[in-house]
């Protein structure tokens, strides 16, 4: 996908109360805007960061410069969760997740298990509709290796944990990570900073619960999936 208007460079002088930030852009002038992740963003939050913001020009908008992108260990990381729904589905189109391109039809946002949203529904002729969750990645503590989660998440527990019902159902599943950025060759499920995610994790895939990761490109002027990579084993979790 393309950023429409190109991004804007600035310096980040601070994230604070998890979606606001300030900044300095490169005319001098110091701006506050929202950020569109209220994760911990561990590791992205440096002050003296550059970083690109999108632009807004609506009335309605208390904010008009929204946080997208910040360099980070010689390379752009892509912050906005808004975004990885998008990216999964060209990544399915450009057939970088399995067999998922084969699918004729998707469908987003759709309700299932316990009062919960699937983001992505595939289905086709003669084939088992797919349930698709998919994560937001940028975290990254080995060079090479990017990680999921950077915090507790019990709303991704409950997530792996319906998948796995959908399974027993006789139903596929897929999680599917989305990194957003390209200094990586694999991903590991970070289970000392998320045990509970970690052991459900594992379930879900003896259950029979797809994973895959697909890292993506980021300029200033794009964002793109373009490859997928290995899910890794080094907490010893099973093989995907």
């Amino acid at each position: 996908m393309k950023f429409n208007p190109e991004l804007v460079p600035a310096t980040l002088i601070r994230r604070y109360k998890r979606f606001l930030f300030d900044a300095t852009l490169d005319s001098g002038e110091e701006i506050t805007g929202f950020c569109p992740n209220t994760g911990s963003m561990r590791g992205l939050t440096a002050p003296g960061s550059r970083i690109w913001l999108s632009m807004h020009d609506s009335p309605s908008r208390k904010y008009r410069y929204g946080f997208e992108l910040i360099e980070a260990e010689n390379t752009l990381v892509g912050v906005n969760t808004a975004l990885p729904n998008k990216l999964a589905v060209e990544a399915i189109q450009a057939g970088l997740v399995g067999d998922l391109a084969d699918y004729t039809a998707l469908r987003t946002e759709q309700r299932y298990g316990e009062n919960s949203r699937i983001d992505l529904l595939l289905s086709g002729p003669d084939r088992q509709d797919c349930y698709v969750e998919v994560k937001n990645v940028h975290f990254i503590r080995t060079k090479g290796l990017a990680e999921f989660p950077d915090s507790v998440t019990t709303r991704g527990a409950k997530h792996l944990n319906e998948l796995s019902k959908l399974v027993q159902s006789g139903k596929r599943a897929v999680m599917l990570y989305i990194i957003q950025r390209d200094d990586c060759e694999a991903l590991a499920i970070c289970d000392d900073l998320d045990p509970g995610y970690g052991r459900a994790f594992q379930a879900a895939i003896a259950q029979g619960v797809e994973a895959y990761a697909v890292k993506c490109a980021i300029s200033p002027s794009h964002i793109t999936p373009h490859k997928a990579v290995a899910i890794d084993l080094s907490y010893d979790q099973l093989m995907i």
